[in-house]
């Protein structure tokens, strides 16, 4: 069951400089409480452009309005729109699990798990955690299955060990929205499906919400309630994931039937 808008997406456009052309051509949407929302579509077609606009680290056009809670009283109801929102206040309603990176400090895991507790905090970044943040801190790195990893240097870690810390790192912030950018790349069958369960409870567990890009649908259809098919920088189709994925649009968009790809891949094993 979804629950009050977390974000409303009203014609939004998105360039990367003022003189190149739009890569989101005035997508409207709005994101619920409760809501697992997948975006698929072919590469090019705009998809992590707009997590990055979510996250506001590109400049937009168009609205995009967050609601926001109240620091002191941990309620919802402002809805402010998210270029006029400070950093801090913008971390607390939206983290984000980028693709992986190459370019990383010499941090342990736990260290890189409590940058996330940065919108959190009061108190300077370079002041011992106090103790909501190192439960917080051990809760995420729990749910990820890092805890053990914790003493540990990054640049010790594989390139699945490395997605689950930035994942607890987004979890370890608390922010209302999860936004994941392939979270399952570099991650074993095992850990794409636990990484799948846990967004299933993240999202359950509260008055929060996930958006996840994927390029693999079979996951996309595993993790998502709804999907948003995109197509040149527009919202191609929308709905249902089995509703989207048996339409004729995504057949268009990604040139070949797709669901009887899918079914005739699965009837070969």
């Amino acid at each position: 069951m979804t629950g009050g808008v977390l974000i409303e997406a009203k014609d939004l456009r998105v360039a990367y400089g003022k003189r190149m052309p739009d890569v989101i051509n005035g997508i409207s949407f709005t994101l619920r409480a409760g809501e697992r929302l997948a975006v698929i579509g072919p590469n090019g077609c705009g998809k992590t452009t707009l997590l990055r606009a979510l996250a506001g680290a590109l400049p937009y056009r168009g609205s995009l309005l967050v609601t926001v809670t109240d620091a002191e009283s941990s309620r919802r109801g402002k809805r402010r729109e998210r270029r006029k929102m400070g950093q801090r206040e913008a971390a607390r309603e939206t983290g984000l699990l980028s693709q992986l990176s190459s370019g990383w400090f010499a941090y342990t895991v736990r260290e890189t798990v409590l940058l996330g507790r940065y919108a959190r905090g009061s108190r300077s970044p370079l002041a011992s955690p106090g103790r909501a943040d190192t439960e917080a801190i051990d809760r995420a790195m729990a749910e990820c299955g890092v805890l053990e990893l914790s003493d540990e240097l990054l640049s010790r870690l594989s390139g699945g060990q490395l997605q689950r810390v930035f994942l607890a790192r987004a979890i370890a912030q608390e922010p209302s929205t999860l936004l994941l950018d392939e979270p399952t790349n570099h991650l074993d069958l095992k850990y794409q499906h636990g990484l799948i369960a846990l967004a299933e409870r993240w999202t359950a567990g509260g008055d929060r919400a996930t958006i996840g890009v994927f390029h693999d649908l079979p996951l996309a259809l595993r993790f998502a309630d709804r999907i948003i098919l995109m197509d040149g920088g527009e919202i191609a189709d929308s709905g249902y994931p089995r509703d989207v994925l048996n339409g004729k649009e995504i057949d268009r968009v990604y040139g070949m039937p797709v669901a009887d790809s899918i079914r005739s891949l699965l009837q070969n094993l």
